[in-house]
Parts: structure tokens; sequence; C-alpha cells
């Protein structure tokens, strides 16, 4: 059993009205990634990874090109200690 870890994102670019949202959510639970992701008032994507480490490392490297309309320009991450998400949902 890997370690479980925490990636708290910011996704900036051309990430909003392009399906990013529900793509993140689709890919988390095909990797079997708890978490959460939502649109941020900026125009950027704030989403939250919980799993094995490899699976979150995988979430974070495909948040560099997202769904197919998306545009990434920067993607910013913190890792903190996991925190116990269950599941993966798009919150508004």
């Amino acid at each position: 059993m890997s370690e479980r870890t925490r990636a708290h994102v910011f996704v900036s670019g051309t990430v909003q009205g392009v399906f990013y949202r529900a793509n993140t959510r689709d890919t988390a639970r095909e990797k079997g990634v708890d978490g959460w992701v939502k649109n941020l008032a900026d125009g950027r994507v704030e989403a939250v990874f919980e799993g094995p480490e490899d699976a979150v490392e995988g979430m974070v490297q495909w948040c560099h090109t997202g769904s197919p309309a998306a545009e990434v320009e920067d993607v910013e991450v913190e890792y903190e200690e996991p925190q116990g998400e269950d599941g993966f949902e798009i919150r508004y």
C-alpha cells in the first residue's frame, strides 16, 4: 500500500467552460483518487487530490493538459497532510 498524499492544485489558463471539472472528476475516479474540483471567481480552477502517491502524481500531471478544449498556462501545487477525502466531487 503506497503512502496517501494530498495535492492542492490551482490551474490557470483557459480552464473554465471547457468541461475541465467534469474531465477532472472522471479521471480522478478512474485513478481511484479522492477530493474535489471547483471554479474560482478569478478564472482559475482549484482542486484537491488525495490518495496513493502515484495516483495523485498522475492527476497533477494530468492537470497540465486537462480537458481537450482547455489551454493550461500554469499549475501550482502544494502538498498537504491527507484529510480523509472520500469520493470525488465537483464543488460549486
